[in-house]
């Protein structure tokens, strides 16, 4: 659901008056700085809550989507009048701006000026008295208002332009992209539920249920023991420890699932668990407050740890790793780090792939970087909330 967000659209606004020259400027680069300014406009307008979509993939750079753009008709269907409208656009808000805020900057600090002995004149008003000073104040916050209402409606304005020359074609795919964010949203949501339900199903059925069987063979043997029955114990000893092994074969699924520690009490104590559990030397800093990521965003970025440690097991031929973690109101960002034989390739099957598919769905990225002979080093982050 699109958000007003008028604070947004004002300054935007402020900040598109101030670089009008630079965009005038960059009429003689047509029509390259029209794909630019088309696309930056289009992030604008997300920006402020409108239903808006850049055309730019994430993974592309600047260079080759200028270069790709450049070879589609569109261009000159909609990003040059986008451009055209918004030179005209931002020459407004400049000059809405620049007036409309200084104005409103001097007639709300006219009784300071007058104090100092400075003459304030805005338009024909010229106060006379410390009386006309004061009075000066309510009708320059009023101004403010009425600049900030024009400088919303630039924006609007804006947005309605960006709707009236997008083609058919790119309309549909806005809209199938909402369609796809809005189901990828559900599925991961549905995901980690049904995770959730396995490890309780499995916690509070089987595991108790094995609990149980350990339990009595240990009765059983101890039983055996004292009538001398040497063969029952030997079996009943058998029978336990193959009990106690799938005990723990279950109690690591279940950890694999989704941790406890995780649902209960945050990131930081998941990951300092599975640190303590590794069979590696592990030197852990964690900082910040990680009661601010939500349940699928904490999840991602313990489940890359957990794959990230499990390669540096399997394959870094070395007995030490670093994990750290930031957290912040902006997101939460996590390395893991090792000094091992390098040469990891994300696409070869190593686990790290669907992970970073993961992250991607709640609109973090996972990076590896992985130079032969010089260590690996593992990077996920993500914002609080995923991007839904």
């Amino acid at each position: 659901m699109p958000h007003f967000h008028s604070g947004r659209r004002v300054l935007t606004e402020i900040i598109a008056g101030a670089v009008f020259p630079v965009i005038l400027a960059s009429v003689v680069v047509l029509p390259i700085s029209a794909i630019a300014v088309a696309e930056a406009d289009r992030r604008r307008a997300l920006f402020c809550g409108a239903p808006s979509m850049p055309l730019r993939p994430a993974g592309q750079s600047w260079r080759s989507w200028i270069r790709f753009r450049l070879g589609d008709w569109a261009l000159w269907r909609t990003d040059l009048p986008v451009f055209l409208t918004a030179l005209v656009l931002c020459a407004l808000s400049l000059i809405v701006s620049f007036f409309g805020l200084i104005s409103t900057s001097v007639l709300v600090f006219n009784p300071a000026l007058w104090a100092f002995g400075i003459e304030a004149v805005v338009g024909p008003f010229k106060p006379m008295s410390l009386l006309q000073a004061w009075v000066a104040v309510p009708v320059g916050l009023l101004l403010g208002v009425v600049t900030a209402a024009i400088l919303t409606a630039i924006s609007l304005l804006r947005d309605a332009s960006l709707k009236a020359f997008l083609t058919a074609s790119e309309q549909d795919l806005i809209a199938k992209l909402d369609k796809l964010r809005s189901s990828r949203a559900s599925l991961t949501e549905a995901f980690e539920a049904e995770r959730q339900r396995i490890e309780r199903d499995l916690h509070d059925g089987a595991q108790q249920e094995l609990m149980a069987v350990v339990l009595r063979l240990g009765i059983l043997e101890a039983a055996a023991l004292t009538q001398e029955e040497t063969s029952i114990s030997r079996q009943a000893t058998s029978a336990r420890e193959q009990a106690e092994h799938a005990l723990e074969r279950l109690r690591q699924t279940v950890r694999d699932i989704h941790p406890r520690e995780l649902s209960d009490f945050g990131l930081k104590v998941a990951v300092e668990e599975l640190a303590a559990r590794s069979p590696l030397g592990i030197e852990f800093t964690a900082t910040g407050e990680d009661s601010l990521l939500s349940s699928p965003t904490a999840a991602a970025i313990y489940f890359s740890i957990s794959e990230a440690l499990t390669n540096v097991t399997k394959h870094a031929k070395v007995d030490q790793a670093w994990i750290e973690i930031r957290c912040g109101g902006a997101g939460v960002w996590a390395r893991v780090r090792d000094e091992g034989r390098g040469g990891v390739d994300i696409a070869a099957g190593s686990g790290l792939a669907g992970l970073r598919e993961r992250m991607r769905s709640i609109g973090g990225d996972l990076e590896i970087n992985s130079p032969a002979g010089g260590g690996t080093e593992v990077t996920a982050s993500a914002p609080c909330e995923p991007t839904w």
